[in-house]
């Protein structure tokens, strides 16, 4: 099932499962922006990861003593939601903490996801409640899929990302576990505007820490962005299936990230993990932009 908002400019699907954003076309050309979930490449479109962000050392983390089994990006993508409201504009989802999800991680929770459009941008809001007696520990990000290229329109290679800074950015780079295994390589960005490269996502997704960037596009061969992305995360990444040559990029803005190689900590000391004392709310969101709609 899904939940159609629309406005004069753009109409957008939501899935009831994941409530994860399935379509976001522009009305003035019928261009569709966000990737088909076509398994050839990836199942999915832009789904939520909570209560993780990427992949644990070992697949499991520890907490008060005992260990837990996590797969990659926690449950949140696999698990239906429920609509708490609708307009023409704007719908909300919820999910909330059940005998299954305790079983994999013991907090109890609220987990609300918002989508709201307003003239030719998508604001997506995700809002955590902590509803545990104890203090809860989380991370939070996205991982949208964006049609590169766009309406069929030349290759991949033709294409730009462009950054809100004209400073090189640098990227950590994930092992074949999914693990931050090394830091501090450097992207070049040619004062901002980089072109895309064959081979930029060879090695899986650019992790980019430190809060280097907080608006990303994705730009024609004019070098003219016809998508934005823009957060306050401290990190984000950047992705297309390795080797694969997708016809999208992920731009992902993160609340967290997964684990690195050598980690050998609690669920407490992961790096760029959140926590929520009880009764507390956690509200953050991104925006993206289409140009010109």
């Amino acid at each position: 099932m899904q939940v159609i908002l629309e406005n004069d400019k753009l109409r957008v699907a939501v899935n009831y499962f994941g409530a994860e954003l399935a379509s976001m076309v522009k009305k003035a050309t019928g261009e569709e922006y966000i990737w088909n979930a076509d398994e050839k490449f990836w199942k999915r479109s832009a789904p939520v990861l909570f209560p993780f962000v990427g992949s644990l050392k070992n697949k499991e983390y520890r907490y008060d003593g005992k260990c837990y089994s996590m797969g990659q990006h926690g449950f949140a993508r696999d698990m239906e939601f429920a609509l708490v409201s609708q307009t023409m504009d704007e719908a909300w989802f919820s999910l909330t903490a059940d005998e299954e999800t305790y079983q994999k991680y013991p907090f109890t929770f609220t987990l609300e996801i918002g989508y709201k459009l307003t003239d030719s941008d998508l604001q997506v809001t995700w809002r955590v409640v902590n509803e545990d007696d104890k203090t809860m520990y989380f991370s939070i990000g996205g991982h949208p899929a964006f049609m590169c290229p766009v309406a069929g329109k030349g290759e991949q290679t033709d294409y730009y990302i462009a950054f809100d800074t004209s400073k090189d950015l640098t990227y950590s780079k994930l092992s074949e576990n999914g693990l931050v295994y090394k830091k501090d390589n450097v992207l070049a960005t040619n004062g901002g505007m980089m072109k895309i490269d064959a081979h930029l996502f060879d090695e899986d997704a650019l992790v980019v820490e430190g809060g280097q960037a907080h608006r990303v596009s994705l730009c024609d061969g004019d070098q003219k962005p016809y998508l934005t992305v823009k957060f306050d995360a401290p990190l984000f990444g950047l992705w297309s299936p390795a080797k694969k040559n997708a016809p999208f990029v992920c731009i992902e803005p993160w609340y967290g990230r997964c684990d690195a190689e050598d980690f050998t900590g609690t669920l407490q000391e992961r790096e760029y993990g959140q926590h929520l004392e009880p009764q507390e709310t956690f509200e953050v969101s991104y925006t993206i932009e289409v140009a010109n709609a």
